[in-house]
C-alpha cells in the first residue's frame, strides 16, 4: 500500500498484522500497534527522541549478563511486572493473591535443605531469623510434596551472585514441604536494599527524583504438579520504605509478620537473642506446574 498521509499508516499496518495465523499473537500484535501508534500521536514524538529511544532499548539488551537483568528492573520500575502478576492471579486480578513478581535473581539448581536446616553456607553476620512455613490451596488444605524454592538477600543488601564474600548459593535453599504442607528453615533476617543504578534503569529513576530501594522481603517460587507455579514475596511491614518499593511489589497479602524476640531461643542453644520469627501461609491455584526462564544463571 502507498502511503499518502500519517492517517493511512495505522490501516495500513493493522491489516498485516490481521493476517498473523495464531489468534493469540495476532491480538497481541494488532492491539500492540494501535497503543504504539497512538502513543506516538499523543506525545508528538519527534525524530530525535526516536533514535534516543532505539538507543535506550539497545543499551538494556547489551547490559544482560549471567549475573544481571536490566530488562526485569525495568519492567519492575515502570510497574509492568506487578500489572502482569495482579491481572493473571487471584481470579483475575479480583482478588488477594500470593503471587508475585519474579525479580531479577533467581536462579535455578539451588541445593536441597531438609526441613528446619539452615541455608547460610558463609559467615554472614545479622540477627538470627527462623521462617515457619505452610503451602495450601485455594480451601485451605495443605498441599504436600512441594518443591518449595527459597532465596533473599543478607544483611549487606546484596544477593550472593553480586557479592564476593558470598558463598555460592549463600541464603539459597530448595525445601519439600511435609504432609501437613509445612516447611521450616534458618537464616538471618534480611534488608532492604537498593537495585543496580548503574545501567538505564538508575538514569530513569535519578529523572523522576525516586530513591532505587526495594523493602526487605523473603522470595519463594513453589512447584506442585496440578498447580499453578507459585512466585511469591513477603515483606517486612517494619521496613522504612514498604510504601515506596521501587519495583511496585508490595501487596497487602504479601506483607507478612516478622516478630522479634528478645528472651532466648527455646530450642537453639546458640541463639540467646534477639532473634526474628516468620509464619506465613502460600496459597496455591489450580493450574500448570511450569517453571519460568531463569533471569541470570
Amino acid at each position: 500500500m502507498v502511503i499518502k498521509t500519517e492517517s493511512d499508516l495505522t490501516p495500513a499496518v493493522l491489516a498485516v498484522m490481521n493476517r498473523t495465523e495464531d489468534p493469540r499473537l495476532r491480538e497481541i500484535l494488532v492491539a500492540m500497534v494501535k497503543h504504539l501508534h497512538a502513543f506516538v500521536r499523543e506525545v508528538r514524538l519527534t525524530e530525535v527522541e526516536f533514535r534516543e529511544a532505539t538507543a535506550i532499548l539497545n543499551e538494556i539488551g547489551k547490559l544482560h549478563a549471567d549475573h544481571h537483568n536490566e530488562f526485569v528492573l525495568m519492567a519492575g520500575s515502570l510497574g509492568v511486572s506487578s500489572l502482569v502478576c495482579l491481572l493473571n492471579n487471584g481470579d483475575k486480578g479480583q482478588t488477594e493473591t500470593s503471587q508475585s513478581l519474579l525479580g531479577p535473581f533467581w536462579r535455578l539448581n539451588s541445593p536441597r535443605v531438609e526441613n528446619g536446616e539452615s541455608i547460610i553456607r558463609s559467615e554472614t553476620p545479622g540477627t538470627p531469623l527462623f521462617v515457619h512455613a505452610k503451602v495450601v490451596d485455594r480451601d485451605g488444605r495443605p498441599i504436600a510434596g512441594a518443591e518449595v524454592d527459597v532465596w533473599h538477600a543478607s544483611p549487606v543488601g546484596l544477593y550472593e551472585n553480586q557479592d564476593p564474600d558470598q558463598a555460592e548459593m549463600n541464603l539459597r535453599g530448595k525445601f519439600m514441604t511435609d504432609k501437613q504442607g509445612r516447611f521450616w528453615f534458618r537464616t538471618v533476617k534480611m534488608v532492604g536494599y537498593p537495585i543496580p543504578v548503574d545501567g538505564v534503569v538508575g538514569r530513569l529513576l535519578k529523572a523522576q527524583g525516586r530513591h532505587p530501594y526495594r523493602p526487605a522481603h523473603l522470595h519463594a517460587l513453589i512447584f506442585k504438579h496440578g498447580y499453578k507455579t507459585l512466585i511469591s514475596q513477603v515483606f517486612d511491614p517494619s521496613d522504612p520504605n514498604i510504601d515506596s518499593d521501587v519495583q511496585f511489589g508490595v501487596t497487602a497479602a504479601l506483607t507478612g509478620n516478622f516478630i522479634r524476640h528478645e528472651e532466648p531461643h527455646p530450642t537453639e542453644a546458640d541463639i540467646p537473642g534477639p532473634w526474628f520469627s516468620l509464619d506465613y501461609t502460600y496459597v496455591m491455584e489450580p493450574g500448570e506446574a511450569v517453571l519460568p526462564r531463569p533471569p541470570i544463571k
